[in-house]
This record gives C-alpha cells, structure tokens and sequence, in this order.
C-alpha cells in the first residue's frame, strides 16, 4: 500500500511537473529577447510621471502576451510540448483564455478612447513575426534559426511600444531602437547557433568554415553603425551598447578549443544582453 501510494505521489508530481511546462515558458534566452527591448524602450521614453501608467499596462500587456504562446503553442502542437490528454488540454486552455483576456484588457485599457492607436501598427507587425515564426518552425530544423530570427521581430517590438507610449512618437529614433534590439537579438541567436555547431572547431581555419558568414556579418554590423552616426542616424554611444558583443563574437574565432557548455553559455549570454540593455538605455537617455 505503501509503495502504491509513494508511485501515486511521483506520478502527480510528474503530472504536475508536464501541466506547468506546458502552460510555463520554458524560453530562458526568450524572456532575455523580450525584457531587454522592454526595458530600453522604458527608459528611452519615460518623459515625465504622466507616462508611467500607460507603460505599466503595456508591460503588463507584453508579459501577458509572451506567457500566451506556451499554452497556445501546446493546444496547437507547434511548441516543443503538446497537450495530450483532457485534462492537459482543459489546463492549457484556460490558461491561454485567462491571459488572451487579461492581456486584451490591458491594451483596450491603452487604447480606449482613441488612445494610442499607434500600437496598433505595431502589433500588427509583431503578430506576422510570430505567424512566420510558426509557418517557418514546419519547415524542420535547417530553418530553425529563420524562425528564431523571425519570432525576434515580434519580442524587440516591446521597444518601440513603450518609447512610443512614453514620448507619443513613433519617429525614427523609435524605429532605430526597435533595428538596434533585433540585430542583438539576431547576434546572440546567431552566435549560440554557431558555438553550438562549431563546438570542435579548435582552429581559425575551423571556426572560419563554420562562421565565416557571422563575422562577416559582424563586421557589416560594424561598419553600418559607424555610418549610421556620420549620417547622424543613430548616436556614437549606441557603437558602445554593441561593443562588448562584437568583441566576444569576434574573440572567439581566435581563441582555441573550448569545452561548450551550455548553461555556461546561456549564462555569459544572458550578462550580455544586460549589458547591452544598460548601454543602449544610457545612449537613448543622455543627450
């Protein structure tokens, strides 16, 4: 009876365990690629006091949002987890119910009134992010970095919504927030892709066969920044926030073999997209 009843307990904990991964995002680097925007986009257009509840529900919103693909995605069958038996599928809709109208609420909040509506063109973009991501996600894995690259579009829109909701403009210095976090997005999904790929290269010649497209991508990046501050685009401090990237992508093409580990990784990378955060607020912020 004993036993019986110790394998009942381990099979709920398990069940417990599979409902909450269905229903939980499970996306660390994805969190990462959506509150870093989030917060540049806050600290760019925090103006004045006025704005903070108009960014607070947006935030609320976005989060709300982002938590809604994981039980959308297993109802679905398209995420890495898919809802199997009643029970799972009853648990991940009514998750996916209680946020889709909580998040509703949020935005009709921002909106109501003819408010904000703005947004609208940008959430309109960010939801044709997020079908691609899907569409691209059948083709298998050889168009896994595609589909990631394309879900980036719809988490770096955070960016531009709240420099909009906190300034009321949607003008270039919007825009070159909402580029500038979508190409940190696509070095750090490109760059883990690669170190995941190329993880016995030892040599340039190796890591070079495996990347020679990153770096050139790299340099390119590079060379469109300091052109986007000659052309007064973009200001010299936004060169900064993409500094410390640049350095570790290119870095690692000379340094020799080292052992890949993954959680380390997705620690250095996470340091990262902080640093970027903070940097790329600063050139947004000082004037």
């Amino acid at each position: 009876m004993a036993e019986m009843t110790e394998m009942a307990s381990v099979e709920g904990a398990a069940g417990m365990a599979r409902t909450r991964a269905l229903i939980v995002p499970r996306e660390h680097g994805a969190w990462g690629l959506m509150l870093v925007p989030l917060f540049t986009g806050v600290a760019a257009g925090l103006a004045s006091a006025q704005h903070f509840w108009p960014l607070l529900l947006f935030v609320a919103a976005a989060l709300f949002l982002f938590w809604l693909r994981t039980p959308v995605e297993s109802l679905l069958g398209s995420g890495p987890m898919t809802a199997r038996t009643s029970r799972e599928r009853w648990a991940a809709f009514t998750a996916s119910l209680v946020l889709a109208v909580a998040s509703a609420a949020c935005l009709v909040g921002l909106m109501w009134g003819g408010r904000n509506l703005k947004l609208l063109i940008i959430g309109v973009v960010a939801a044709a992010a997020f079908v691609a991501q899907v569409v691209l996600r059948t083709l298998g894995h050889k168009a896994r970095m595609v589909s990631q690259l394309a879900g980036a579009v719809g988490l770096t829109a955070t960016a531009p919504a709240t420099y909009y909701l906190g300034t009321g403009r949607l003008d270039l210095p919007a825009f070159v927030l909402w580029a500038a976090n979508w190409f940190f997005a696509w070095n750090q999904i490109h760059f883990v892709q690669l170190r995941i790929h190329a993880a016995r290269a030892s040599t340039l010649r190796d890591k070079l066969d495996k990347g020679r497209f990153f770096f050139l991508v790299q340099v390119l990046l590079l060379a469109a920044l300091v052109l986007g501050v000659r052309l007064h685009y973009i200001r010299p401090l936004v060169i900064l926030a993409f500094a410390p990237a640049l350095v570790r992508g290119t870095r690692w093409f000379f340094l020799g073999h080292e052992r890949l580990d993954v959680r380390q990784l997705g620690w250095s990378e996470m340091k990262q997209g902080i640093a970027f955060g903070i940097l790329l607020s600063i050139a947004f912020i000082v004037r």
